[in-house]
């Protein structure tokens, strides 16, 4: 079968073809509302000048004001047989032989920006965001560090996807600066605790689920229609306060150390568009309760790279190469132990994977591994690190690559600023 193509030039190169269309929200002036839009190359498709010009004439969508929305909340509240009308329809009109976009200039000038000249935004009103901790070696290896070899992971880790609350107040949209968090650490020879500007801020490499339909209160979602309940993914640094974090998560978990901020990609790749890279899943030994046996267990291969640019420094140089399908627990399996005590979750909440590590040392998702806390120096383009310093740039990217062409999620990425005085 011919490979699809579209009518705007897409580089071999580039993270959107007319196979990935993820959806994000934009300006295209600063002073405009933001609005819906899907990336195609390097050019964005302004969803309400489309649904405006009543191009969505398919069933679900026809009469629907979700792309005339500040942002996707409404259209990924509208389930899976909305979505999939609205790709059949964007991947026709993109295409190189439809000619209702492409021979129409005075809408392919108001529909289609450069990428370059727009602002991206956050894609989603994020209602509520909660952290899994679901890579094995990611698990393993913060046990090693904080407890020692003889038991690194907990016999209930191997039983549940362990996670808790952040803070969606503090999820902001990739390129926003990060300012150094203050706060206490661990007392350095004296029963006084240390207060000041975080000594070990980390990044954390993380994928995150955008919830579609929710489910109402006291009613959990099966695992085996958990995917109808997933939009799709972006890429997530979820910034970590290790000093801070140590000191004040016993006995209630992460606080301070973690809800200063966590960014973002603009664009979110939907599960249809990563389809085509789903494989199978780790296998589960002991396996896993009933309500979490899937009748089919996958993840997607999505390698993923975590860039550093030093402060100071021109260019960046990659300190971590790892691979969503290292994940133990599933994204549906997440997602339903989620709501298995009746918890509901809203359209646009965020559920990150936790840190993904994979099980080689370049594969480590932070610096918490890579330097092993800070006892070994990681070097990054002649420079060394344990933990962040200020002015360093850190950029995650991601993509799947195969059956002849690319798909990717674009760039999440952030600077450190110095703390507040």
């Amino acid at each position: 079968m011919a490979l699809l193509k579209s009518f705007i030039e897409v580089h071999p190169d580039s993270h959107f073809p007319i196979q990935n269309l993820p959806y994000g929200v934009f300006k295209p002036q600063p002073a405009s509302p933001s609005r819906p839009g899907v990336a195609i190359g390097d050019y964005v498709l302004d969803l309400s000048e489309i649904a405006s010009a009543g191009l969505f004439a398919g069933p679900l969508l026809k009469n629907s004001d979700c792309f005339r929305q500040l942002n996707l909340n409404n259209f990924v509240s509208l389930g899976r047989p909305a979505w999939k009308e609205a790709r059949a329809t964007l991947q026709k009109l993109l295409s190189a032989t439809e000619p209702t976009l492409r021979d129409n200039a005075v809408l392919r000038q108001k529909a289609l920006l450069p990428l370059s000249s727009v602002e991206l935004l956050l894609p989603v009103v994020v209602g509520d965001y909660t952290d899994f901790f679901c890579s094995l070696h990611h698990t393993k290896n913060c046990g090693i560090i904080f407890r020692g070899p003889q038991d690194p992971v907990l016999d209930n880790w191997y039983r549940l996807p362990v996670a808790y609350h952040g803070r969606a107040s503090s999820v902001v949209i990739s390129g926003t600066d990060i300012v150094r968090p203050r706060g206490q650490a661990h007392p350095a020879g004296s029963s006084t605790p240390y207060f000041g500007p975080s000594l070990k801020l980390d990044f954390e490499l993380e994928m995150a689920t955008i919830v579609g339909p929710g489910n109402e209160l006291g009613k959990p979602v099966d695992i085996n229609n958990a995917e109808d309940h997933i939009f799709g993914l972006v890429l997530m640094n979820d910034w970590s306060a290790r000093d801070i974090q140590a000191w004040e998560y016993i006995p209630l978990g992460p606080f301070l150390g973690k809800n200063f901020g966590t960014t973002i990609s603009p664009w979110i790749v939907t599960l249809e568009a990563l389809e085509p890279f789903a494989v199978e899943a780790p296998k589960q030994d002991p396996p896993p309760l009933p309500y979490l046996t899937e009748k089919v267990s996958k993840n997607y291969d999505i390698s993923l790279e975590v860039h550093i640019k030093p402060a100071g420094h021109e260019d960046s140089g990659v300190v971590t190469r790892s691979n969503l399908k290292h994940l133990y627990w599933t994204l549906t399996q997440q997602l339903a132990h989620h709501t298995i005590n009746g918890c509901n979750l809203r359209p646009g909440d965020l559920l990150g994977t936790g840190t993904l590590s994979g099980p080689e040392p370049e594969s480590r998702g932070c610096l918490l591994e890579l330097t092993w806390n800070g006892q070994n120096v990681l070097s990054v383009n002649g420079t060394n690190r344990k933990f962040l310093e200020d002015g360093d740039e850190v950029t995650l990217t991601g993509y799947c690559k195969g059956n002849g062409y690319t798909i990717g999620f674009g760039n999440c990425s952030g600077k450190i600023v110095p703390a507040a005085p």
